[in-house]
């Protein structure tokens, strides 16, 4: 198991393997991406699952590898969450350290929008990987075909403005032909607007959720792409702790086909923590940004997430005067009940807490009252329905508030493999 951090250069890079009762052996490492035959020391050595660890990395740091073997393999997370109050990137900009992969989808401002919407790409497996960059606006595909390959070791930037200058909100899906590489893509917006990093969204599904909405003020605008060859007509219901529910005058949004299609809910879903659902005939992609209040602005971005059934773990969290951490969960079936875990980088480690979410609802869940920096891990119980979630955190400074976001995604617990066949036709073409 291996990931990614793709740009942790002045960001505080976090680890964690929530590990196993009576667990032991394995270690985890935090290394420097490198070509085949290079050497590379690790930066970090992790023996003690249950334990953070965390390190601020210095200036023009590249892509970090964060691998375990043993028990310190079984839900290994990690994090960059870099922070700056002051200059062109001020904000909080945090992004769960990815996994190699065949397929990778963004949802965002486009770099009409934006001062610089940058891609990362990064291969830390032995064969080379031909990608393949399509890009999708509000007025249809930009971009079909942007290719390239990306050796063994190696990193590649790509700002989106040199292949795709034109949308102002676009989805951007990252494909390979052969091999498969961790992708990220950040969001500078300039003008004092704030930057973060886009969350890898769902794939394309007929059924979406949107988690980890704050409550409070600011502007809340959904981006809902239809990357196939059909018209979406997208049903866009809200989750709050007051329901689930269809917004007044907001009850669709119709994508054409190739586009992207966007809904202010600033005012829909009343300063309140909320996710949206959204269904569709025809499978779509979706995300959101949230902006902060202040005399400056951040921003901060979720996307369309899976249920997390296996549990989700959470590297970076933060707690002290001007800075916090919320967990929001939601329910949009049945009645949700978790256990919720902290794992702090100093003392000991508090007693696991139960949280319940009522069914068609969504709940800030309190965390445990720890000193500086934690993980949490967040586990449904036997008989709980699906959940879905995301953590906030927030720093407040005298110009406003930093925000970052991070839709929960499924624990690294397990690994799915196919079904097993005596048929020569499972590997033969």
């Amino acid at each position: 198991m291996n990931t990614v951090c793709p740009d942790p250069g002045d960001s505080v890079v976090s680890a964690v393997a929530p590990g196993r009762e009576g667990a032991r052996g394995g270690a985890a490492t935090v290394t420097a991406l490198t070509a085949p035959g290079e050497k590379a020391g690790p930066a970090a050595t992790l023996d003690q699952p249950g334990k953070l660890w965390q390190k601020k990395q210095a200036a023009r740091t590249g892509p970090l590898i964060v691998a375990g073997d043993g028990a310190m393999a079984a839900g290994l997370e990690a994090a960059q969450t870099a922070t700056a109050t002051s200059g062109a990137r001020r904000g909080l900009a945090g992004v769960r350290c990815v996994e190699p992969a065949a397929e990778a989808w963004f949802v965002g401002p486009g770099p009409a929008a934006a001062a610089e919407v940058t891609l990362y790409v990064a291969n830390p497996d032995s064969a080379p990987a031909s990608v393949e960059v399509a890009v999708y606006a509000g007025e249809g595909p930009v971009v079909g075909d942007h290719g390239f390959m990306v050796e063994p070791g190696e990193h590649r930037t790509v700002n989106l403005k040199d292949i795709a200058p034109s949308p102002l909100v676009m989805a951007v899906s990252v494909r390979t032909g052969s091999g498969r590489v961790a992708s990220a893509v950040r969001a500078e917006m300039g003008e004092g607007r704030g930057v973060d990093w886009l969350p890898q969204a769902a794939a394309p599904a007929k059924s979406v959720v949107v988690p980890g909405i704050p409550g409070g003020g600011g502007r809340r605008e959904l981006y809902v792409a239809a990357p196939g060859e059909s018209d979406a007509v997208v049903q866009v219901k809200a989750i709050t702790a007051d329901g689930f529910y269809a917004l007044k005058n907001r009850e669709t949004v119709e994508v054409p086909a190739g586009s992207v299609a966007t809904l202010d809910l600033s005012t829909g879903i009343g300063g309140q923590p909320a996710a949206i659902a959204l269904t569709s005939e025809t499978p779509i992609v979706a995300g959101m940004v949230i902006t902060a209040t202040g005399t400056r602005l951040d921003v901060a971005f979720s996307a369309g997430a899976a249920p997390i059934d296996l549990g989700s773990v959470v590297a970076d969290n933060r707690s002290g005067k001007d800075t916090k951490s919320a967990l929001i969960l939601s329910a949009p079936g049945k009645a949700a009940k978790v256990s919720v875990q902290v794992l702090p980088a100093e003392g000991a480690a508090p007693a696991a807490t139960e949280a319940e979410i009522p069914a068609a609802r969504t709940e800030q869940i309190a965390l445990p009252k720890v000193r500086g920096a934690f993980a949490v891990a967040v586990t449904p119980l036997p008989g709980s329905g699906p959940v879905y979630g995301g953590r906030v955190l927030d720093q407040r400074d005298g110009n406003g508030l930093l925000i970052t976001a991070q839709p929960l995604a499924a624990g690294r617990t397990w690994a799915l493999v196919p079904p097993l066949t005596d048929s020569p036709s499972t590997v033969l073409p």
